[in-house]
């Protein structure tokens, strides 16, 4: 029995996780729509700023999360467009708390928030940024 529920909360802190990662994707999205509007009067440029946005708009992003799994933490990693990799954080596997990245292998001290917890959940996929902003101590 014990087994099964710690195989549940797996399998829900891996379920948040990723629908963390889509909102961080949505972030991204929203952000670089914002950036081609202010250019796409642009004469020398228009037709280039309309396309990207509406390639951002039917759901393509620049850039792409993936999930590197340890022994005990989900490690997520930020792609560009361009294949750099870094770390955007860490997810506990076992309670689901997410940290900042100190540095590729490990996170920093201190939780910033956990996604068992709804209510701060719910705050993470409302302000989580793909930059990061949202992981800096409240």
């Amino acid at each position: 029995m014990q087994a099964q529920a710690k195989q549940t909360i797996a399998e829900n802190v891996l379920k948040n996780t990723l629908l963390l990662i889509e909102a961080l994707k949505d972030n991204y999205r929203q952000y670089s729509i914002r950036g081609h509007q202010k250019f796409v009067n642009d004469v020398d440029n228009q037709e280039y700023h309309q396309r990207k946005i509406d390639e951002l708009k039917s759901g393509k992003c620049d850039i792409d999360y993936t999930i590197e799994t340890g022994k005990k933490y989900h490690k997520v990693i930020l792609v560009s467009g361009g294949g750099s990799r870094s770390v955007a954080f860490f997810v506990d596997k076992q309670n689901g708390g997410v940290f900042k990245s100190a540095s590729w292998r490990s996170p920093a001290k201190g939780e910033r928030c956990n996604l068992l917890i709804i209510k701060e959940r719910e705050w993470a996929l409302e302000n989580a940024d793909w930059s990061g902003g949202w992981l800096y101590r409240r």
